[in-house]
């Protein structure tokens, strides 16, 4: 079983606002539509330079 961790993250009141709209319209939660946008990043990043060993904590 994965072993999950939390990530805190500070975001004004008009944004935060905003991305729930986003996810509400998306039908997905806040969390789901974070990790959904998080995965797309790094596929995005290991496209342009490679992929990323789960072992490298730093670029």
């Amino acid at each position: 079983m994965k072993e999950y961790k939390h990530l805190s993250l500070r975001i004004d009141e008009e944004m935060l606002r905003k991305f729930r709209y986003v996810c509400k319209y998306e039908g997905r939660s806040a969390n789901r539509q974070l990790l959904i946008y998080i995965r797309d990043a790094i596929g995005a990043f290991e496209k342009e330079h490679g992929s990323i060993e789960p072992e490298q904590t730093e670029p």
